[in-house]
């Protein structure tokens, strides 16, 4: 069984910054790839950043250029550094295979204010 257990979420001002982190546990076969969503009340969930073995990392048009992510295999664990912060990127934020291939975690919660 699969565990995903995320962290790292705050209150911060427009052009702050925060890192997430992301512990997975259990039968993890390719932290290599993972990924960061997000949901903002009221709307759908969304993917916002993935990387793939280890190496190509895809943004979504509303965060390239401000978010990078990342993983550390030893820790089995990955991140999302977060520059720039606008109130659109308040949400709560998840981290998943880009397949959403592991249950759900609790999500940390991200609140951007002006």
């Amino acid at each position: 069984q699969v565990r995903l257990v995320e962290s790292g979420g705050g209150s911060v001002q427009a052009g702050g910054s925060l890192t997430l982190s992301c512990a997975a546990s259990g039968s993890i076969i390719r932290i290599n790839t993972m990924a960061w969503y997000r949901q903002a009340p009221g709307k759908e969930r969304e993917l916002v950043a993935s990387i793939i073995n280890g190496i190509t990392t895809n943004y979504a048009d509303s965060v390239k250029g401000r978010f990078t992510i990342s993983r550390d295999s030893a820790k089995n664990t990955v991140y999302l550094q977060m520059n720039s912060l606008k109130l659109e990127d308040t949400a709560v934020y998840y981290c998943n295979t880009p397949y959403s291939s592991y249950p759900w975690g609790q999500g940390t919660q991200v609140t951007v204010s002006s």
